[in-house]
């Protein structure tokens, strides 16, 4: 089969959240199952091209009419591990995607209109007629009708449109003549039944034009499929996905346990594995090596070596992610005898600067330290180190951290929401047998509401070393790799397409 992804991330090149990731993981695990997989990105001026093997020019002029005028654009060839990647280079006087970043610009609206135009364009031009055409969030989502009522003439395969939505929360709300620039009549989609906004009569929503103009709907966990269903979770789109429901599936992410895994992660000072015992005399790399990357992570960060329980966390300080409850997280952990820490970013002034105060605060804290700016290396030493690692989301269509984190034997701490719901488990609930037990779990998003879950932790931690061992390794033995994931995707195209 052959499935052509476009998308606004790609890891490692191109990452902001979890779809960068995602896209990886899924892509290539498709390729291993022995399908064509192609994947459409913009070439950013800021991604990591180091990581991109045989880069080269693969066409120098496809034409891109855009807001009344042609445009030329040069289209880059290259491969991410065994994935073929094009990169769209708009020559376009406002250098879209030479602006120093992925998102956050005036006109994202535009950018991103002009990248789905020339996706499609580049299938037409370069005869490129796939089976899928697998779109991503909203800023490639107008590709779908732009397919239906456009570029017709690409799907003498057959072509189905699979649309996956990783975050209802940006839905790329636009004006009708934003959509007239790409070559349709944007006064002829401004009606319910097309892609009028659901609140807000002057706006298009691109995130509903996926909705409304595919052939399947995906989003990244069952829980967050039902949630979207609703007012509150589909956050002006709930009714409309309620009414497509028939076509909405949800299909929990996986993890890339290539890059993610304690016994080969490099950039981790010792390796460990879910092995209490060493399998030959050479073999250090046993459960009980993770208390040495814990000890290295404490030097490194100036932590104290004492008798507590390390609580990590890392995340984008979003709302999203719960920034309330992770500063009160910070307190708690210290009334209860831990030690914290965080990795963190913030796109938002206000919460930039609390976080600085905080960090400004602890700088000299033997039990806590903040680090708030992105850190590769340590980002991989808090996942391996932490001995609990939380996820306070206020809603999480998937979440990968808590997956990442019970592979390197850190138990989770999440809220009831979404993919947290569908992958951890509370250790104490006794309607399931332990070993499906995986972490510690919450409902209500109030420091209430986050403690019972954090005391019992901690109180597990303290006094029932035993039982905490036991739910390390089950959370470590636990499959979330991309292969369950990647087989309910195909079987999903199967489905459109018969």
């Amino acid at each position: 089969m052959h499935i052509i992804h476009a998308a606004s991330e790609l890891a490692p090149i191109a990452k902001v959240g979890g779809l960068g990731d995602v896209l990886l993981g899924l892509s290539r695990e498709l390729a291993w199952e022995g399908h064509d997989i192609d994947i459409m990105l913009p070439k950013y001026d800021s991604m990591d091209i180091g990581k991109v093997r045989d880069l080269h020019i693969d066409e120098p002029d496809i034409s891109v009419e855009f807001d009344g005028n042609v445009h030329t654009n040069t289209i880059w060839l290259g491969w991410i591990d065994n994935l073929k990647v094009y990169f769209i280079e708009p020559h376009h006087p406002k250098l879209f995607f030479n602006r120093g970043c992925i998102y956050g610009c005036e006109d994202d609206i535009d950018r991103f209109i002009y990248f789905s135009k020339a996706c499609m364009e580049l299938m037409k031009q370069r005869g490129l007629k796939p089976h899928v055409l697998h779109l991503h969030d909203w800023h490639t989502a107008l590709m779908a009708p732009l397919y239906k009522d456009m570029y017709r003439e690409i799907g003498t395969n057959g072509l189905k449109i699979a649309y996956t939505i990783h975050n209802m929360e940006y839905q790329g709300k636009c004006l009708t003549f934003d959509v007239d620039k790409a070559g349709l009549k944007g006064d002829d989609y401004a009606v319910p039944k097309k892609f009028l906004d659901e609140t807000d009569p002057t706006h298009l929503n691109i995130m509903k034009a996926g909705i409304v103009y595919s052939d399947a709907v995906t989003t990244v966990s069952n829980s967050y499929a039902k949630e979207i269903q609703t007012k509150k979770g589909g956050m002006g789109l709930g009714k409309l996905l309620k009414k497509h429901s028939p076509k909405v599936f949800g299909i929990v992410n996986g993890v890339d346990y290539a890059y993610w895994n304690p016994e080969t992660d490099p950039y981790l000072p010792a390796h460990f594995s879910a092995r209490e015992k060493p399998k030959d005399d050479n073999d250090r790399a046993t459960i009980d090596r993770k208390a040495y990357v814990k000890n290295l992570l404490r030097e490194k960060l100036m932590l104290d070596e004492v008798h507590r329980p390390l609580v990590g966390c890392v995340t984008r300080l979003v709302p999203q992610k719960g920034v309330e409850l992770i500063r009160h997280a910070l307190f708690r952990t210290l009334e209860r005898g831990g030690q914290f820490v965080l990795l963190g970013t913030s796109p938002i002034s206000e919460i930039n600067r609390e976080f600085h105060e905080l960090m400004h605060h602890f700088a000299d804290h033997s039990h806590v330290h903040l680090v708030l700016k992105h850190e590769e290396e340590t980002a991989h030493q808090i996942f391996a180190g932490s001995d609990m690692f939380i996820v306070p989301s206020i809603f999480e269509p998937c979440g990968l951290t808590q997956l990442i984190s019970m592979k390197y034997g850190t138990v989770p701490i999440v809220r009831k929401t979404g993919g947290l719901a569908d992958t951890i488990v509370d250790v104490d609930d006794e309607s399931r047998p332990f070993e499906e037990r995986n972490g510690f779990v919450f409902e209500k998003a109030t420091p209430k509401g986050f403690n019972t879950a954090l005391d019992r932790a901690i109180g597990y931690w303290f006094d029932e070393p035993l039982m905490w061992r036991k739910l390390m390794l089950s959370g470590m033995h636990m499959d979330f790799s991309w292969k369950k994931p990647a087989q309910e995707y195909l079987a999903l195209y199967e489905k459109i397409r018969s």
